[in-house]
């Protein structure tokens, strides 16, 4: 899934007090924020971890590197409408661990603002990681949950 829309003033009243722990059940989440002038991203020490960076600084491709290969064009292109103009974003897509095989969902939502000037601006949203990972048959190829 991949979506980009023009970004709009309303904005709802956010989430309930009584809504999150609902959501700390399913998955953990995380916010990211980015400089469009330095094209910088600033994640946290879970994202930072989940991604397999070693850094909390990163560019786009160091990013999207460990995602699904069919989605990194998709994300790419979709990062480039965001940053050209103010827009919300959604997109989900899996990180791959070398290491050990497994597969972790992740789902994405965020916003570009200030796009008006030239190198300007800022990008930012939030990673839901469910709490749980994938595994990969290496001989079909499927996918499922850990026995």
């Amino acid at each position: 899934m991949f979506k980009i829309a023009r970004s709009t003033a309303s904005r709802p009243q956010g989430v309930g007090k009584d809504d999150l722990p609902m959501l700390s059940q399913f998955c953990f989440s995380e916010a990211w924020s980015g400089d469009l002038s330095t094209g910088l991203l600033k994640l946290g020490t879970r994202a930072v971890a989940m991604h397999g960076l070693d850094s909390g600084e990163c560019g786009l491709l160091n990013l999207v590197r460990r995602y699904e290969a069919n989605d990194r064009s998709k994300l790419l292109e979709l990062f480039e409408q965001a940053t050209t103009h103010s827009s919300s974003f959604c997109f989900s897509t899996t990180i791959h661990n070398p290491l050990n095989g497994r597969r972790q969902p992740v789902f994405c939502i965020g916003e570009s603002t200030g796009l008006e000037r030239k190198y300007s601006g800022t990008i930012y949203g939030v990673f839901l990681f469910p709490h749980f990972t994938l595994n990969q048959d290496a001989s079909t190829g499927s996918q499922g949950l850990p026995s």
